[in-house]
């Protein structure tokens, strides 16, 4: 297929890798970005972690918890524009979804909005919005957690919300872990809790960049499945929460910091969503 400037342009910005190499990554995988992106990863190149962040769509994410904190919801109400989302009136409105989430707990998104708010059904509200507004308005994203102790934490204006639920009751030191928890998980983006917790695929794709990176770098045929086992557990200690390095003390890891707050604390699951 043809390959477009705008298409070398787009991998560009999603993985800072240098114009030719995506150019020839797309080249090679019939224009698949995200097969380009680990054409690019097996050669090496250090793709920006973030990438997935960076073409996010605007709105208000909303995270709240249960007065007794045994459920937590995430809700993002998505606009098209920053003038829209920051307006106190759309900040509102996701907030009353967010509120009539927790009352009824729903189990998916188009339950969610057969909820009704004053008489009117969510989902005639969002129209009554697109058509009040001019811009598109929707849920795009909805989420529940349910636990002994959930904790709820709201980044950046609203544009990411995050829950984790405690294997310990509600006290002030436990909540304050919890929340560094959360605020660990929208910096860092795990991509599950622990390593027994990342999917067969996830591992299998890992371990064949880990295998291809070292024969790049001409490493002997024999010893390429023992170099990717070691990049594995390094993909681990990035990418899995409780193995990360905490970053308020890079010297504990996450587990560990949860340890030293109340011995056997921890993580049991979290939930996390940006806009995008």
């Amino acid at each position: 297929m043809s390959i477009t400037a705008a298409d070398v342009n787009k991998l560009r910005t999603l993985t800072g890798a240098g114009m030719m190499d995506c150019k020839k990554a797309l080249t090679e995988t019939n224009g698949d970005f995200e097969a380009a992106v680990d054409f690019l990863r097996k050669k090496g190149q250090k793709v920006s972690a973030s990438r997935s962040d960076r073409e996010n769509k605007e709105g208000a994410v909303i995270a709240a918890t249960t007065p007794d904190g045994k459920v937590g919801v995430i809700i993002s109400l998505n606009c098209e524009t920053d003038f829209v989302a920051k307006n106190d009136d759309f900040v509102s409105f996701a907030k009353k979804i967010a509120e009539k989430a927790l009352q009824h707990q729903p189990s998916e998104t188009d339950a969610l909005k057969g909820l009704t708010i004053d008489g009117a059904t969510i989902a005639d509200l969002l129209m009554e919005q697109v058509g009040r507004i001019g811009e598109k308005i929707d849920v795009n994203r909805y989420e529940i957690l349910r636990g002994d102790n959930v904790v709820a934490y709201i980044h950046g204006s609203n544009r990411m919300g995050v829950l984790v639920s405690m294997n310990q009751p509600a006290d002030e030191p436990v909540n304050a872990a919890g929340r560094d928890a959360a605020m660990q998980i929208a910096a860092m983006n795990p991509v599950a809790l622990d390593k027994g917790d990342v999917d067969a695929t996830t591992l299998q794709r890992e371990l064949e960049i880990g295998k291809e990176q070292a024969r790049a770098e001409g490493k002997p045929e024999e010893m390429l499945e023992k170099i990717a086992q070691g990049k594995l557990n390094r993909f681990y200690k990035d990418s899995t929460l409780l193995n990360q390095d905490f970053v308020k003390d890079g010297s504990k890891t996450v587990a560990q910091m949860l340890d030293s707050v109340s011995k056997g604390l921890t993580v049991t699951a979290f939930k996390r969503v940006a806009l995008g």
